[in-house]
């Protein structure tokens, strides 16, 4: 098995993929991006620039978020500054800071097709180094697995947040082919789908009962 406690060929796989997993230094799958510091405060429901808040990716996000989501909030104009990088499909965004181990929290974006999108307050965005699957990293990355090698990384007692240092030292774990990383986020994806259509079912029996 690996260092960091993930068997190299997992028991449980979809059929046709044998191969070893393989582990890597969050630095050497990653660069990271330059968030901005809008508060909330700042944010409104028009504007050029869509601003991923750090508390949305905490509770309101699952892992993977469609960029044609018209809850992201926006920076109100005249707030908007060059200093700071657009997201781009693909990219990770990890909230640093929160009131319990959520703190780690991570969602991957998709779908931007032209947005101007930032990640703000209190997050890490970050970028990949090479390709990897759609989805794959967005799910993986809020799996117990990798969430459990940054608990011991936190940091604080009433507020707990991660050092961009902290999370350099964790490990991302994934199939070696890209056919299987795409293989384990179509599933997830449609299990997340499936989980949504019947939460909307739900919502609209409750409100017919409530009549």
């Amino acid at each position: 098995s690996s260092s960091n406690g993930l068997e190299k060929r997992p028991k449980l796989r979809f059929p046709g993929f044998d191969e070893p997993w393989c582990s890597h230094k969050f630095s050497s799958v990653f660069f990271f991006l330059q968030n901005n510091t809008l508060s909330r405060a700042e944010l409104d429901a028009t504007g050029d620039v869509l601003d991923i808040h750090y508390g949305d990716v905490l509770i309101k996000y699952g892992s993977i978020l469609n960029a044609t989501d018209n809850t992201i909030p926006h920076i109100i104009s005249g707030h908007e500054s060059t200093n700071y990088d657009y997201l781009q499909d693909g990219d990770i965004i990890v909230a640093d800071t929160a009131e319990d181990e959520t703190v780690g929290k991570t969602i991957e974006l998709l779908n931007i097709s032209g947005r101007k999108i930032e990640a703000g307050l209190h997050t890490v965005p970050c970028r990949p180094l090479f390709p990897f699957a759609s989805m794959y990293l967005g799910y993986y990355m809020n799996t117990p697995h990798y969430h459990k090698q940054l608990l011991p990384l936190m940091q604080g007692i009433k507020v707990l947040s991660i050092s961009k240092g902290n999370i350099s030292k964790t490990e991302i774990s994934s199939p070696q082919t890209i056919a299987e990383q795409e293989k384990i986020s179509r599933f997830l994806y449609l299990l997340d789908q499936r989980a949504a259509a019947q939460s909307k079912i739900i919502d609209a029996l409750k409100k017919y009962k409530r009549g």
